[in-house]
């Protein structure tokens, strides 16, 4: 690797936590920043430290992010699209295309900070939740917003990336909070491995569900809790119709094995049925927990394990 590569790669994590943020999946934040670091790279020559180079790359982002959204349609929850569903439904509907949906991402490619307390601050802000409500937002003040908001630039600089006036600047930083605020992002605990209580509330989690103990399991739910399964646009809310939807069409789910992730800063497992074949287990389903008050609020089930085991590292298959 070269001294400039060196330089480009080591801005890749927040460039890719920026880039999440901005476009709510974590395959599109990925690609838009190769897409920087190549812009990067070959303007390079060009650059001539007019600028600092971290805010000459998130210009770049910035720009290829823009371009991105100018042809996308705004990614959502299952939440978003309608009512909840029942539990005793015994079809779940079709499919939806993958570009519709806000998707998780694996913390270890948006944080390389050695400090514990940093790395939690910054999970708030690429929640499931809260990357949902950015969503909302027009392309430039969701820009606005994460500049000022999560990444700390004055308005000075936010202007000067966005070639636009501080009062421009200031004024749609006022409107992005506004619609923030009317979204009401639900609040989620972010991961924090050293909390007694919630490696004992994720222990338990893991050996109801394991043990398929659906009394156990539903015991350390929210009475509200809810249950999306992205890319079906059904979902659940509440004990009864989560716990009918396990035993009845979830049945499938029984002797299931988890293996523990950070997804999007909130705990997360993969899930692997029992094979068709009754040898080993297979990819079913990226489980994203969203717990609150000591209880579990929402089960995020991502299917699309094909696309999200290897891009969480997760193993092809269990023996």
């Amino acid at each position: 690797m070269t001294d400039i590569e060196a330089q480009l790669e080591a801005f890749r994590p927040e460039l890719t936590g920026y880039c999440y943020r901005m476009l709510g999946s974590g395959f599109e934040a990925e690609d838009a920043v190769q897409d920087t670091m190549i812009r990067a790279w070959k303007g390079y020559q060009g650059f001539e430290g007019r600028s600092a180079l971290r805010s000459w790359l998130y210009r770049i982002a910035t720009n290829v992010c823009l371009t991105m959204l100018g042809s996308a349609q705004r990614r959502v929850r299952p939440m978003d699209l309608g009512p909840a569903g029942s539990g005793r439904a015994t079809d779940p509907g079709e499919p939806r295309p993958e570009e519709i949906w806000v998707g998780p991402v694996p913390d270890e490619k948006l944080f390389e900070r050695a400090d514990p307390a940093l790395v939690i601050a910054e999970r708030e802000s690429v929640r499931l939740a809260f990357v949902a409500a950015l969503q909302l937002l027009p392309a430039r003040q969701r820009a606005v917003l994460i500049l000022r908001e999560v990444l700390a630039w004055s308005a000075q600089e936010v202007a000067e990336l966005l070639e636009t006036s501080v009062p421009s600047v200031n004024s749609a930083l006022q409107r992005a909070r506004a619609t923030i605020a009317a979204a009401e992002p639900a609040g989620a605990d972010v991961y924090r491995p050293l909390d007694e209580g919630q490696r004992e509330l994720l222990a338990r989690y893991v050996a109801a569900f394991e043990e398929y103990d659906l009394a156990a399991l539903t015991a350390l739910l929210h009475e509200d809790a809810t249950l999306s399964m992205p890319p079906l646009a059904l979902w659940l809310r509440g004990h009864d119709d989560i716990a009918a939807w396990m035993s009845g069409t979830g049945s499938g789910c029984r002797g299931s094995r988890l293996v523990p992730t950070v997804a999007s800063g909130l705990p997360a497992f993969g899930q692997y049925r029992v094979a068709a074949s009754g040898d080993g287990h297979e990819p079913w389903a990226l489980i994203v927990l969203e717990i609150t008050d000591g209880r579990i609020a929402g089960v995020n089930n991502f299917l699309d394990t094909a696309a999200l085991f290897p891009l969480f590292g997760l193993p092809p298959r269990l023996p």
